[in-house]
């Protein structure tokens, strides 16, 4: 077991567990981001140690450190190059640019921005706080509830098509401070069902009162 996949156990400890440390409150929050860092760590260490690995020599020649400005001897190195799949490194961000802007190439513009965003007021959210705590105290809880709740709004637009047939869509999950998430989603319609006129746009603002009450998310046209 990765010490990823040991401490996702952790924190997603059921109420009924017994466990003392999703009730911590603050301590909680530093444990997260103890964990965060011992995580990342670890597999910066393992791209450290691949350099031989990922033929890092075509990369560390005199005319490379030029390039990017090193023209004091003091300053040139040995420079460690990650990987795409470590996540959101600049060659990882770089790849995601790019595929964002090769749908736009080949469906044009995207036609919908939504945002949902997490709510801490949901009864599945107050329903399990304990012993004094706060939204700020469960950072695990709110993530869990606001995956489940994302997982639902993408079957309402792709599998039930609420807002037309989906020709395809990028989205990006954040997190505000104190831990609520949210989510950005880019969609383009299919010809056949873009908007084209104010009654649809009436239908829209309709179904989006629809979600609301239907499954519980708040969501920004």
């Amino acid at each position: 077991m990765s010490a990823r996949e040991y401490y996702c156990y952790r924190l997603q400890m059921r109420d009924n567990d017994d466990s003392m440390l999703v009730h911590s409150l603050k301590l909680l929050q530093q444990f997260v981001v103890g964990t965060y860092i011992k995580i990342e760590t670890s597999r910066l260490d393992f791209h450290r140690k691949q350099q031989n690995g990922i033929r890092t020599e075509i990369l560390q020649g005199i005319m490379d450190s030029v390039a990017i400005g090193q023209i004091e001897g003091s300053t040139v190195g040995r420079r460690i190059v990650l990987l795409a799949s470590f996540v959101s490194c600049p060659r990882d961000m770089r790849w995601r640019y790019l595929d964002a802007m090769t749908l736009v190439q080949k469906y044009r513009k995207f036609d919908i921005f939504l945002t949902m965003t997490c709510n801490p007021m949901r009864k599945e959210i107050q329903d399990n706080f304990q012993f004094y705590e706060k939204s700020q105290d469960r950072p695990n809880l709110l993530a869990r509830v606001f995956r489940a709740k994302f997982e639902m709004l993408k079957v309402e637009l792709l599998k039930k098509q609420i807002f037309g047939e989906v020709a395809t869509g990028v989205y990006v999950i954040e997190f505000q401070k104190h831990g609520f998430s949210y989510a950005h989603l880019l969609l383009i319609i299919k010809l056949g069902s873009k908007l084209l006129n104010p009654e649809s746009y009436d239908k829209l603002c309709l179904l989006k009162y629809l979600i609301l009450t239907k499954i519980g998310i708040y969501i920004c046209l």
